[in-house]
Order: structure tokens, then sequence, then C-alpha cells
């Protein structure tokens, strides 16, 4: 692989974190909207971010600002292990609290016709993004222990 001019792999990196925060606003903006006060808007950001961000990182590595940079791979590595609990607390919390109280507490503010509609989307919306970005979190180390491993032994990422 040829190598990419650090200033184009930094242009993509803001491209895509601009990918990102659209893709992220459309998704939380419907729930916002009609709850302004939602009480899982942190985690549910969480969830998105780290979705997309190491999905991305897992198919596009090489054309990261990653790419040439072991030593912030090996500490990724680490951190993904950190998020991984993280990630599993907060999905473990939201399913708790659904267990205990029902989705009706969060959206209770709503109009009843808007309610159920409401209710499947940040249940379906928060578990897909949870779950999603747990299982990139278990991915990314592999992937960037490949990336390594190809590093050190002279073969293209």
């Amino acid at each position: 692989m040829q190598n990419i001019p650090r200033y184009l792999l930094f242009r993509l990196e803001i491209i895509w974190w601009l990918i990102t925060l659209v893709i992220t606003s459309v998704i939380l903006i419907p729930i916002l909207y009609q709850l302004p006060d939602y009480q899982f808007f942190w985690p549910n950001l969480a969830f998105v971010l780290v979705f997309i961000t190491v999905t991305r990182y897992i198919f596009l590595l090489r054309y990261s600002f990653l790419a040439n940079w072991s030593y912030v791979k090996v500490a990724l590595i680490f951190v993904c292990f950190l998020t991984i609990f993280l990630l599993v607390q907060e999905i473990n919390f939201f399913q708790t609290f659904l267990d205990e109280n029902g989705m009706e507490p969060i959206v209770a503010t709503l109009p009843k016709d808007k309610q159920l509609n409401m209710m499947n989307y940040i249940r379906s919306e928060m578990l897909l993004f949870g779950v999603g970005s747990v299982i990139g979190c278990v991915v990314l180390p592999l992937r960037l222990v490949l990336s390594i491993w190809r590093r050190i032994n002279g073969h293209e990422d």
C-alpha cells in the first residue's frame, strides 16, 4: 500500500466524524424532539458513537490515522476491554430498568397514540447499537493485533 499523506488522513478522519455526527443526530433527534428529558440519552449517544467509530476502524483501519501508529493500536486494545465492561454495564442497566419499570415511565409524557411507536423505537435502537458496540469492541482488538502483526512482518495492512 502506498503511504497516504497525513493531511489527507486527517481530512478523511474529520469527514468521518462529521458523517458520524450526522448519523447520530438522525438517530437521536426523534427521541430528543419528543422526550427532551430522556434519561438514557448519554448511554444511547455512547452506543451509537462507539458502534459507528469501532465499525469504521474494523473495516477501514488502513485509511485512518491509526494505520501507522502501533503504540496507539496497543493502547486501544486495552481501552476496548474497559469499554466492553462499561457498555455491558449500561446495557444491563437499561434492561434492568425495562424489566422493573417497563417503557411506560420513559414515554409517559407523550400522547397515548405515540407511546407505543416511541417505546418500540427506543428499545430496538438502544439494543441494536448497544449490542453492536459491544461486538465491535470485541472484534476491534483482534483487528488491531492483526494489523500490528502485519506491520511487524512486512505485510501490507
